[in-house]
């Protein structure tokens, strides 16, 4: 069978919470995965046997913004409904500072209650991808919050680094919000999960790792996201994804035994 994913759009009333979603299955000999750094929120419903994420069996969970190497991987089988969470729109959804979910993976119970069980029960007796996706839909925009997004402060700071590829320095995003570099950081951490410096990190990794895996020569993607030296770019690129550069688009997909 292999892996099947089946992407959708958010409903309307989920944009600027949902980014993306997704429905998947697969089966194969058991696999490990390298991952590559996500600056998001991760939610997954687990549908199928647990899955293995950095040698830990988990079921359905909530992931916030990570800026280390991952490993995921099953026995098997794998099934789940998948959604990708704005970094500043999640919290409607979630109902818990991102602070609470950097580099932390936490069973969806923990954050969404008895709701958790009834979603996944549900989903699971849906008859395919894209009813899952309209039951997933409606029974979370049910559940949006009345927060309605970060400080302006920090959605500013957080579209410059983003717009910049992770370029903008954080004394020039002090400046144009009017606030300290200390205060900056202390509410964007709060609020993101993550330091604008550690966060303009991850994203410049990450669009880098976009380019890798599309086959663009090295030494052209270290330049054009900003690294003075192909070692710099090398020594981020291992820390955040777990490999070099020139060993991500072969390791990234590899097949092993679990």
């Amino acid at each position: 069978m292999g892996l099947v994913i089946a992407e959708f759009e958010p409903h309307p009333a989920l944009r600027g919470v949902v980014r993306r979603a997704a429905d998947y299955r697969e089966r194969s000999a058991p696999v490990r995965r390298l991952e590559a750094p996500l600056a998001g929120v991760v939610l997954i419903v687990s549908l199928g046997p647990d899955m293995e994420i950095d040698g830990r069996q988990t079921g359905s969970f909530v992931a916030g913004v990570w800026d280390r190497p991952t490993v995921t991987g099953h026995r098997g089988e794998q099934a789940g409904y998948q959604l990708y969470l704005d970094l500043l729109g999640a919290r409607r959804l979630l109902g818990v500072p991102l602070r609470e979910l950097a580099n932390r993976l936490v069973a969806l119970e923990d954050v969404l209650g008895p709701f958790a069980t009834e979603l996944a029960e549900r989903l699971a007796a849906a008859p395919d991808g894209a009813a899952r996706h309209a039951l997933a839909q409606r029974l979370l925009t049910g559940r949006l919050g009345d927060d309605h997004g970060a400080a302006p402060e920090v959605a500013h700071a957080l579209r410059r680094l983003r717009a910049t590829s992770g370029a903008a320095r954080v004394e020039a995003l002090a400046a144009e919000v009017g606030w300290s570099r200390r205060h900056l950081a202390a509410r964007f951490r709060d609020e993101v999960g993550l330091p604008p410096k550690a966060l303009a990190r991850l994203i410049r990794v990450e669009r880098a790792a976009q380019r890798v895996r599309a086959g663009e020569p090295l030494a052209d993607v270290a330049y054009d996201s900003g690294y003075a030296d192909q070692p710099h770019f090398n020594r981020d690129f291992r820390e955040l994804v777990g490999c070099t550069p020139g060993e991500f688009p072969f390791v990234q997909d590899a097949l092993a035994a679990a």
